[in-house]
């Protein structure tokens, strides 16, 4: 919401494009072709010339900015690090973040819950929720977002706090913005898909000067499923503008509005230890439940080349986001007697199905949330001896606000777990206001990296960071209810924390072909993390984190096809645990090792493939709760992704591919499990030079099988959308 925006000169400078003429993007101007246009983030290889062919995608990247901060190339980067490029995200139909997340194994998907809506992702078996980043921005916003204005998705793995501050336990998401460029082409699409869906989408892109360009990203949705009642409303704007592209100074200015009406959907209730056994277009909720999201994200970035070794980068953006969720879900399940079952033991009994009941529950409230970043680098190039430096130095201030208004419906209808009725909110519910959490939090942080090369073969990478994290919070209500079991939320807490990341690595590349690395990485989650608490840990300091990795990289077949692999140990020292009720220690340890292995590019002229698996072995090694032992939730053991494309007959693209994950616990005291599952998804394309027709199947097969995963009460699990087919028509000028 825009109400609270206060203007100032650079706001004003940043609102300016979401004003900028119409009339400029129809201009004509033809750029100067002897400008030299700088590298941008996650730039990918050139396409491979298929002779005869107007079909010119490719799914291999060269390099990313989330490994360094600043664009450097993947071989140079010792940790594991997976680019989702435009072309794959086009070629599979993935619209959504969740879609395009679904080709990085050891990646898996949370459900709403709590304080917590939007995309909830877990990456090598931690939270990720806070390690989403926009353009190298931390993008702390709880909505769902969308992949209209992105060329890029960039997963780098393994602590990172030392590149991005607190958190990163398993790794950070980078998504990476469409720049304006210096020649005029623009594209309209548009898909219908069975089941009533319907996207159009827009990208024009019109050089004003010989150094300056403008950039329009839009899009428009109506996405119902095979899921019964979900339908998904959405639209959004990204207008931006580059000045000085090819010149020593350039300025980016960038916006991101985007608004979402959609449904939530919280899943099934285990039975006895297992998702229930019913329909998969069950849906236990109110038919005039929302979540409405608003999200109003501003950019600004000045980059200044003094010479050839010195470069300095400074970037501001300021983000608004507000979440109105009106939301019911299954709570406990009860028998036709009025029996509620154990939810924590995954409701085992022994009646059938038919005699069971669902009691629905409200998970309401309106969240708003402001954040203000300012990040400033400077690039040094230089030489001691032979041996050469690339010095990264650089701080990062920011300010955020975190707002939760809790509310409680109570008169909740009680559902038949076999045949629910779809109906809106009866006239005897009541609604009472809860608690209204008020956070905030001020970071600083000031961090070096240099990358030495040491010689033509070997390259060391150390870096550095030291972070203070202040951040605080207070709670309307510090009471409650008589009879309740929930523990009351203190009144006030506040809490300073001061940390130190490192980040070392090193690198052998005996040829062009080849690079290996062994790389060591830590990370650090302060209790106020999210900016939300759990009663009890508001004195404890930050958990810790490190990882070591081992791994290779390699590029074949003249540089079109990459082969990646890697061992990696990643381990949480000094986890949180709960002792009795209200009361947490830092004495717990969570571990997961594995390995990934890794192939992207062109096999042949006609032939390329995308495809990745992750292994991994986590345990909850150490806690007091009951889960030692255990296998943190959400976490399976075997994940797998495999696309593939071939194109023939000059015009014509064909192809496929599965998306296998093993079983998994919905909970952390492993009383409910959810089995693994292989997806089928295929495409079939038509490519003339003006105009594509593409047809995608997702769930070719029609797999019934379970998605996203919630925790709370007791683990639900989300049943996915079953076999869709989509046509999509875009028009290139």
């Amino acid at each position: 919401m825009l109400e609270h925006f206060r203007v100032t000169p650079l706001h004003a400078a940043l609102m300016a494009v979401l004003v900028f003429p119409v009339a400029a993007l129809a201009q004509s101007t033809s750029p100067d072709t002897s400008t030299t246009v700088q590298p941008k983030p996650a730039q990918t290889l050139g396409a491979v010339t298929v002779t005869g062919s107007v079909i010119g995608n490719h799914y291999d990247a060269d390099s990313s900015s989330v490994g360094a901060k600043v664009p450097a190339a993947l071989r140079d980067i010792p940790q594991s690090v997976v680019v989702v490029n435009r072309d794959l995200l086009d070629a599979q139909g993935a619209t959504s973040f969740q879609d395009a997340l679904r080709n990085v194994p050891g990646i898996t998907i949370g459900g709403a819950e709590g304080g917590q809506i939007g995309n909830n992702i877990n990456l090598h078996g931690f939270s990720a929720r806070t390690d989403i980043y926009l353009d190298g921005f931390r993008d702390a916003g709880q909505y769902y977002r969308d992949t209209f204005d992105l060329s890029a998705i960039e997963v780098l793995k393994g602590p990172s706090s030392m590149l991005f501050g607190r958190g990163s336990t398993g790794g950070v998401i980078n998504q990476v913005s469409k720049e304006p460029e210096l020649k005029a082409f623009g594209e309209v699409s548009a898909t219908i898909g069975t089941d009533d869906r319907y996207r159009t989408t827009a990208d024009i892109n019109q050089p004003l000067s010989d150094t300056s360009a403008a950039r329009l990203n839009v899009f428009g949705q109506d996405m119902q499923s095979t899921r019964n009642v979900l339908e998904n409303k959405d639209y959004g704007i990204a207008p931006s503008v580059r000045f000085g592209i090819g010149t020593p100074t350039q300025i980016t200015l960038s916006a991101l509005l985007q608004r979402n009406h959609d449904m939530p959907d919280y899943g099934f209730p285990p039975i006895n230890g297992r998702p229930a056994d019913v329909s998969h277009h069950n849906w236990y909720g109110l038919t005039d439940d929302h979540t409405d999201q608003d999200v109003n994200n501003f950019n600004a970035r000045l980059e200044h080349t003094f010479s050839p070794d010195v470069t300095l980068r400074s970037q501001l953006q300021y983000s608004q986001y507000t979440t109105n969720a009106r939301e019911t879900a299954a709570n406990s399940v009860v028998t036709a007697a009025g029996v509620t079952l154990n939810k924590n033991a995954g409701n085992p009994t022994n009646l059938p199905l038919q005699d069971l009941y669902v009691q629905l529950a409200s998970h309401d409230r309106v969240i708003h949330q402001k954040e203000l970043d300012s990040q400033t680098d400077l690039v040094t190039k230089f030489d001691t001896g032979s041996v050469q430096h690339t010095l990264i130095s650089g701080i990062e201030l920011s300010h955020e606000d975190y707002n939760n208004q809790g509310y409680t419906r109570s008169g909740l209808p009680l559902l038949s777990l076999v045949d629910p009725v779809e109906e809106s909110t009866p006239a005897n519910v009541t609604s009472t206001a809860g608690n209204y959490a008020q956070s905030s939090a001020n970071t600083v942080g000031i961090y070096a990296n240099d990358t030495i090369k040491l010689d033509d073969h070997w390259i060391l990478v150390a870096g550095l960071r030291r972070d203070r994290f202040q951040a605080d919070i207070s709670n309307s209500i510090s009471t409650v209810a008589p009879g309740s079991t929930s523990l009351p939320a203190p009144p006030y807490a506040a809490q300073t924390v001061y940390f130190t990341s490192v980040r070392g690595g090193l690198i052998y590349q005996p040829s062009d072909a080849q690079s290996y690395y062994v790389s060591y990485g830590t990370s650090f989650d302060p209790s106020l993390e999210t900016l939300t608490l759990t009663s009890g840990t508001q004195d404890l300091a930050p958990e810790k984190n490190y990882s070591y990795e081992l791994g290779g990289k390699w590029n074949l077949i003249d540089d079109t096809l990459q082969i990646t692999s890697a061992l990696f140990n990643l381990e949480q020292t000094n986890a949180r645990t709960q002792t009795s009720a209200g009361e947490y220690v830092l004495d717990g340890n969570i571990r997961v090792r594995g390995g990934e292995v890794g192939v992207s590019g062109h096999i042949t002229d006609h032939w390329q493939v995308f495809s990745g698996y992750t292994y991994m072995n986590a345990k909850v090694v150490k806690a007091a709760d009951g889960t030692q032992g255990n296998v943190p939730a959400n976490t399976p053991r075997n994940t797998a992704t495999a696309w593939s494309t071939w194109t023939f007959a000059g015009n014509w693209e064909a192809g496929g591919g599965a998306t296998y994950m093993s079983q998994r616990f919905a909970n952390n005291t492993n009383t409910v499990s959810t089995g693994g599952y292989t997806r089928w998804d295929t495409t079939l394309a038509w490519h003339q030079p003006r105009y594509d027709i593409r047809l995608n199947v997702l769930n070719l097969t029609n797999k019934q099988y379970f998605d996203a995963l919630i925790q709370s009460d007791g683990g639900r699990s989300v049943p996915a959308v079953g076999r869709t087919a989509m046509v999509t028509f875009t028009y290139k000028f």
